[in-house]
């Protein structure tokens, strides 16, 4: 990742925006999910989920999680970036905690805790690994043979 003043501003909106756009879907399909339910297997069922507003929500949702994703991953390194997309985990329980009532136990805490020490890990670990003045690799094919061998 990109130390300048610049890099970490994209990387914080970007992210950012990732994790919004991750955390109001899964609560769009909570949501969705509460007035379509008992889920069953008819085309009553389906039209119950389709008529409710936030299931095209969660669809948006999902459509600018892709193109956020996309964009993220053509400069940040794939393990911490990926390490970065479950940050929804906590933010999606809190929201729970906050919308739905649900409980945040100490368990659960601990285990957002994890989720951030080991994403804090991956990053760090990330910056260290790519030194800026290494030499290019020559590329090999699939059996670890240079073109031209």
């Amino acid at each position: 990742m990109s130390g300048s003043p610049r890099g970490w501003r994209f990387y914080f909106f970007g992210f950012g925006l990732l994790l919004a756009f991750d955390t109001v879907v899964q609560l769009s399909f909570k949501l969705t999910g509460e007035h379509a339910f008992p889920p069953e297997a008819s085309w009553s069922w389906v039209a119950r989920v389709f008529a409710h507003p936030w299931i095209y929500i969660a669809l948006i949702g999902y459509v600018g999680n892709f193109i956020t994703w996309m964009s993220l991953l053509k400069h940040a390194p794939i393990g911490p970036a990926f390490a970065a997309t479950h940050l929804d985990v906590i933010s999606v329980m809190l929201a729970s905690a906050w919308l739905f009532h649900e409980a945040l136990t100490p368990m659960r805490l601990l285990g957002a805790g994890v989720i951030l020490l080991g994403i804090t890990c991956l990053a760090f670990a990330e910056d260290g690994a790519h030194p800026e003045h290494d030499a290019p690799t020559e590329a090999k094919g699939a059996l670890g043979v240079a073109a031209g061998d």
